[in-house]
């Protein structure tokens, strides 16, 4: 499996928990219970963004920076590190639900942004064997958090 294909099923799982986020929190209750879904989205993410950084956005810096999209895509990842922290400060429920709401939709334009740009530029400019190795490095990453 390319590591491109990796990432791409990991922006699926984590959009249908997206959806599940979003259906349930008008019904949570408490700030607490916000909290706790923040958590959940940004423990996720840590891992998500650590593999992404390493295998793909690491060695496509160059490119990326030379089509104007590397500073975009870290403003990104702040915007979406700010709602989520900003959660833990939130004072109401409706503050803390508008921020998870607002990480949620950060988090799906950045994958959106991901799978338009930086995907198929690793698709053009990597081997296909590279990113196969790439994909292995990818699945002993995963191993090795579960284990």
């Amino acid at each position: 499996m390319k590591v491109t294909e990796a990432l791409v099923a990991e922006h699926v799982v984590l959009h249908n928990m997206f959806d599940y986020i979003e259906r349930v929190l008008p019904t949570v209750r408490t700030v607490a219970e916000v909290r706790l879904l923040a958590a959940l989205i940004e423990g996720v993410l840590i891992e998500h963004a650590r593999a992404e950084e390493s295998l793909l956005f690491g060695p496509l810096a160059h490119c990326l920076e030379q089509i104007g999209q590397r500073d975009t895509f870290e403003l990104e990842h702040h915007e979406i590190d700010a709602c989520l922290s900003a959660v833990a400060r939130a004072r109401s429920i409706r503050e803390a639900r508008r921020l998870l709401n607002a990480a949620i939709v950060a988090c799906r334009n950045h994958f959106d942004h991901e799978e338009r740009v930086v995907f198929p530029l690793a698709e053009r400019v990597m081997k296909g064997e590279t990113l196969a190795k790439l994909g292995a490095v990818w699945t002993k990453q995963r191993e090795a958090a579960v284990a």
